[in-house]
């Protein structure tokens, strides 16, 4: 199952609204029945309708509401909870529109190589879809909401999990990340750039330098420094610095180890400088990180 996917059930009745403000965590909005209107600044309104999926990988800002004069209420909820069958009921006493909404935390700084995906992707599931797998997984989900059966908030949240990674699919074959892609992959493919970027991930805890990592691949300082830039889309020690900190939350999420071993283990030679770089990069301090994934889940 995902790390931290959150999935819940909405069942609104007009006039309904819900103002979202842009958080560190991907959106994906799912309509079962009725009709829903996504808003993004500077975009113009998507209408939603039943099987209609709108996942928003960057967690923009948005208003999602029946209609365009609906006044909407802000959203304030935590960024984890455990599974829960308690649906979230708001609105009026109007058409009636049902929405399983699923939630994925992101990394603050993810590395470059991923790129920058547009702001939402919609899909569907009905008959056209050109995505059998999604429209497949969307049925199942409309066939646990119409008819649940024991263990039904277990199985659409292990729905939402799956659905999650197919918008992620569908994501990803978007021209705009398949360019992106195809930068990574260019960097990937050139051998100097190719072997320091596995210098640096198998080494992390290695004092690496511009230098030193330019002499290992056969490169001068300078015409070293200048490729990794252009390939990759940010300066060597950059995103070393980047890679460090994903690694070292990887490691906060999954062991015990205490702050100071695994400020060690990702190359930093006091905690402070650790704690320093790391909430740079993430947003929080790394004691912080380590208790908020430790919530229920």
């Amino acid at each position: 199952m995902l790390r931290n996917v959150l999935y819940k059930q909405i069942e609104a009745r007009a006039p309904w609204g819900l103002e979202m403000q842009a958080r560190n965590r991907a959106m994906l909005y799912l309509v079962a029945s009725g009709q829903a209107r996504l808003e993004l600044e500077g975009r113009e309104p998507i209408v939603l309708e039943p099987k209609h999926v709108a996942f928003l990988p960057r967690g923009a800002a948005h208003v999602l509401r029946d209609s365009k004069t609906s006044v909407p209420s802000a959203v304030c909820d935590g960024t984890r909870s455990r599974p829960t069958s308690t649906t979230r009921r708001i609105g009026g006493r109007g058409a009636r529109t049902s929405i399983v909404a699923a939630f994925l935390e992101l990394d603050r700084a993810p590395p470059p190589l991923l790129g920058r995906p547009p702001e939402v992707v919609v899909f569907s599931g009905d008959a056209s879809s050109s995505d059998p797998l999604a429209a497949a997984t969307i049925a199942l989900v409309l066939a646990e909401l119409e008819k649940p059966r024991p263990a039904s908030v277990l199985v659409l949240q292990r729905l939402a999990d799956v659905l999650v990674v197919q918008a992620m699919r569908i994501l990803a074959e978007q021209p705009a990340c398949q360019a992106r892609q195809q930068q990574g992959l260019v960097a990937l493919s050139d051998p100097p750039i190719h072997d320091a970027l596995s210098l640096m991930h198998a080494q992390v805890d290695h004092a690496w330098s511009v230098a030193d990592l330019a002499a290992r691949v056969g490169l001068s300082r300078s015409g070293f420094a200048a490729r990794f830039t252009e390939l990759v889309g940010e300066p060597p020690l950059q995103y070393l610095a980047r890679w460090r900190v994903a690694r070292a939350a990887e490691l906060l999420r999954d062991t015990a180890e205490p702050v100071s071993t695994i400020a060690e283990r990702v190359g930093y030679e006091s905690t402070p400088s650790f704690n320093k770089a790391f909430k740079r990069w993430q947003g929080t301090s790394p004691g912080a990180y380590r208790r908020a994934g430790s919530l229920p889940t």
